[in-house]
């Protein structure tokens, strides 16, 4: 039987799944409900198209593995935990021929550093009352001890003590300030009344255990200090500050922090893998992992999944089961918003649009995150209507002239229903732009770019996110529907764009009707109709391979 949407004449039943994957219930027709969002055309094209080689030779424990190998490093923009993972994921790619073999460029850009690289190399914080033995509250000797984050990026060497105060109104020189408000908040002024150091238990709001539990007790913010502070300072958990807090005789009590901590001097590294396009190699698609911080999930895990999905291209390429795609695709690594503007100062390819990989392995049952689709800016980020809302994180801060239509929103949600059917179900989601990562950089230079990230994760920027909040399935299906989104775009066909075009028609009419619904401005819809007649041309001019830019 055959089912006409929106002009698009399909097959409904059982049929098998684009390029040789298994069988999927139900291919032909709208998505199911594995993706929140607004739904897509099923077919065997766009997306679809490079699935199954991509999911089956996607290697999950080689990609676990390199994770596994970053969780022990705290990495920081120039430091040695950064310069490992570089070098790491330079070795991966020159092994198997980045670099040396043609149509497989690898290239390291070295900029300036604005600040010397900061390493730190170990911390204790310790309690001593009049007449008993030391109590230790927080330590780390190693890169790998679990309370690591406790000095914030750019803090300085100290061995400090003094008596404690709560309130920053009432801070005598020589004391150490505790307080739960962000450094930022507090430093000048308590540098200002003689602070001896500054400890803080912030934590953001969405840092609470979804499990009912209380593990977000004993996380330890990471964050950073402007550098060149010269105050000491540290974060301590919500626990530790409450037990400081209930001290029956403050006066006895006296806190000593000490911490050891490395400067060097040395360039910014940013790597760039590139497959290059077969037909129209001056035009790229960017993929992007940030190599700084140094959470498991945020981002060993966006760094590993990026690595392997450049392995698993090449590889389908060698293989035949694909053909290099028509455009360029560069994987690129290094400081998060550095690396890609220096990519993009140094690149003389046209940059077609860019995808960001940040938190690409989060465990939905340790965490509570999901696989999010941030879109870039458009209607929904001004009138956020049902089904879209915000996550924890947060409104942006919108600039009008990112507002500019493109169809990438449409082929980043195509791979991930793509994926969820393919292995039986799969939970991904979406939002309207936020902002916080590489794709801002792009956007900003007029560039479609999205984010595909996991939120909300209690865990987030504290000492907790480790190896064993990744789950090695989400790491994979993040990062399989990464590839399938950038092959996408930088293969884009003929063949492709009905598929496209028909499931942004449907999001326009699906956006304009929530719109009569929810009595919002007719603005609203008038930009909805705008945002896809200016997508259509986009993904017109994609697919027969006209320039987009």
């Amino acid at each position: 039987m055959k089912r006409t949407v929106f002009g698009l004449c399909l097959a409904v039943g059982s049929c098998s799944a684009p390029s040789g994957g298994p069988p999927i219930e139900g291919w032909g027709g709208f998505s199911s409900g594995y993706h929140s969002g607004p739904k897509v055309v099923l077919g065997e094209t766009g997306t679809a198209r490079f699935l199954g080689p991509l999911l089956g030779g996607f290697d999950k424990e080689a990609a676990m593995a390199t994770v596994a190998e970053l969780d022990p490093w705290f990495r920081e923009a120039g430091n040695d935990g950064f310069e490992y993972a570089m070098d790491e994921v330079g070795a991966k790619l020159r092994a198997v021929g980045f670099g040396s073999r043609e149509g497989y460029e690898l290239r390291e850009i070295q900029t300036p550093m604005d600040a010397s690289a900061w390493t730190p190399l170990s911390a204790s914080l310790s309690l001593q009352i009049q007449g008993e033995a030391i109590q230790y509250l927080h330590q780390f000797h190693r890169g790998d001890d679990l309370e690591r984050t406790m000095l914030p990026v750019h803090a300085p060497s100290c061995d400090v003590h003094g008596k404690l105060e709560l309130n920053l109104a009432e801070l005598d020189p020589g004391e150490v300030l505790v307080t739960d408000r962000e450094l930022d908040e507090v430093l000048v002024q308590a540098q200002e009344r003689g602070a001896a150091a500054v400890l803080s238990s912030y934590l953001f709001d969405f840092n609470v255990d979804p499990s009912g539990a209380t593990r977000h007790l004993d996380a330890i913010h990471y964050g950073a200090v402007p550098a060149g502070t010269t105050l000491p300072v540290a974060h301590i958990s919500p626990r530790i500050h409450a037990l400081l807090s209930d001290l029956k005789d403050v006066d006895a009590a006296e806190v000593r922090l000490q911490a050891s901590v490395r400067f060097d001097e040395r360039p910014l590294r940013t790597l760039v893998a590139t497959v290059v396009g077969l037909e129209r190699p001056e035009e790229v698609v960017s993929l992007v992992a940030h190599v700084q911080e140094p959470g498991t999930n945020d981002n060993a895990s966006g760094v590993a999944g990026l690595l392997e999905g450049a392995l698993t291209l090449m590889r389908a390429v060698d293989d035949r089961a694909l053909r290099r795609p028509l455009r360029s695709i560069s994987f690129i690594w290094g400081d998060e918003y550095t690396a890609s503007s220096v990519y993009l100062d140094h690149t003389e390819r046209t940059v077609v649009a860019a995808i960001a990989a940040d938190m690409m392995g989060n465990s939905p049952t340790e965490t509570g995150a999901v696989c999010l689709l941030e879109r870039g800016p458009d209607p929904g980020a001004r009138w956020v209507l049902p089904p879209d809302e915000h996550t924890a994180w947060g409104v942006g801060e919108l600039d009008p002239t990112w507002i500019l239509p493109s169809g990438l929103a449409v082929i980043v949600r195509t791979a991930l229903v793509d994926v969820g059917l393919a292995v039986g179900g799969w939970k991904s989601a979406e939002h309207p732009w936020e902002g916080g990562s590489d794709h801002d950089v792009f956007l900003g230079r007029g560039i479609p770019a999205a984010l595909l990230w996991h939120f909300p994760d209690f865990s987030y920027h504290t000492n907790l996110d480790r190896l064993a909040f990744v789950d090695t399935r989400e790491l994979y299906l993040s990062s399989v529907a990464l590839l399938c989104a950038g092959c996408g775009v930088a293969d884009a066909r003929p063949r492709d764009l009905e598929r496209y075009i028909e499931s942004l028609l449907h999001e326009r009419y699906e956006r304009q009707g929530v719109v009569v619904e929810e009595e919002a401005p007719e603005e609203a819809a008038h930009s909805w109709g705008e945002w896809a007649t200016g997508a259509r041309r986009w993904l017109a001019a994609l697919c027969s391979g006209t320039s987009v830019r």
